[in-house]
């Protein structure tokens, strides 16, 4: 078994705790640094989807330890993510020793020894590891970017229910509204070397190529199937960790994006201590930009 959820030590000194607070010192430093680490499927940070069991600073130790939905996520999801939270230790300028660490997995023992080797992917699970990271990487990115634009895009057709699907084909980034959709969409647009001009045309694939008017029904479609897989995924993993782990609810933040009516409701009452590092409750996040597929208009010639 792994680590129990340790107590939320003083500001000051060495801290350890599960992942709400303290808000300053090297710990917070920590903590932000893991705020870095995004789950590549769900595309949400690690801190916020609660999967930080326990983070302990101790002058320049840093220990942390993960934790997942289930004992059998897919292990090289698990190893992408484990990897990634102590590279960004690492690089915190003050850190000397990094310990990160993945509790009751079934590939637990074989990660850990791994990381603490700096085996690499390849060097942990040898012949069984199928695919490069890399390119595991770039496959998410990518979902990431088509579930953001088609978030604005739907947030376009939600605004303005007399505009016809096809419309959408020509909206460039600097018809969208200066909003936290719109800064998504960039940052992910960014992340897989799309240009971010506000010229550049929205909907695009992953390589920056445009859709012909007849096809931008289909694409916008397919492109809301990925987010909805995206948000979908997200909420299932959400709740099967508070299964798994009672009380780690407290350390999940609010979805600024796609959230589900039990997310909703879930933090519809204050439920952090004074030292939680949590974004603000469910009133401040956006409405989630679902539209029925059969309220879209259609250009019919």
């Amino acid at each position: 078994m792994g680590l129990a959820p340790l107590e939320t030590a003083p500001a000051t000194g060495s801290a350890t705790g599960p992942a709400t607070g303290p808000a300053t010192g090297p710990r917070a430093d920590a903590y932000d640094a893991l705020s870095s680490v995004i789950d590549p499927e769900l595309d949400e940070p690690i801190t916020d989807l609660g999967f930080v069991r326990s983070l302990e600073v101790d002058g320049d130790r840093v220990t942390a330890h993960l934790r997942l939905p289930t004992s059998f996520c897919a292990p090289n999801f698990a190893y992408l993510m484990a990897s990634d939270a102590k590279d960004a230790l690492t690089a915190l300028p003050w850190t000397r020793e990094v310990v990160v660490e993945l509790d009751d997995h079934h590939d637990s023992d074989l990660i850990n020894v791994g990381l603490a080797a700096d085996a690499g992917y390849r060097g942990t699970f040898r012949h069984e590891a199928d695919q490069d990271l890399d390119e595991l990487r770039t496959t998410f990115l990518r979902k990431a970017h088509t579930a953001a634009m088609e978030r604005c895009l739907t947030a376009l057709l939600r605004a303005d229910p007399d505009r016809v699907v096809e419309d959408v084909g020509t909206v460039t980034l600097g018809d969208l509204p200066l909003d936290d959709l719109t800064a998504s969409l960039r940052r992910r647009r960014a992340a897989i070397g799309l240009p971010v001009d506000v010229s550049a045309a929205v909907l695009v694939d992953h390589e920056g190529r445009g859709y012909a008017v007849r096809d931008v029904p289909l694409a916008l479609r397919r492109a809301r199937s990925t987010r909805i897989s995206i948000d979908g995924n997200a909420h299932f993993c959400r709740g099967l960790l508070r299964t798994r782990y009672p009380g780690s609810e407290l350390d999940q933040a609010d979805r600024p994006e796609g959230a589900e009516p039990a997310d909703r409701a879930r933090t519809a009452s204050p439920t952090t201590g004074p030292t939680s590092t949590r974004a603000p409750g469910p009133a401040a996040r956006p409405e989630p930009t679902f539209i029925p597929l059969s309220q879209l208009k259609e250009h019919r010639s």
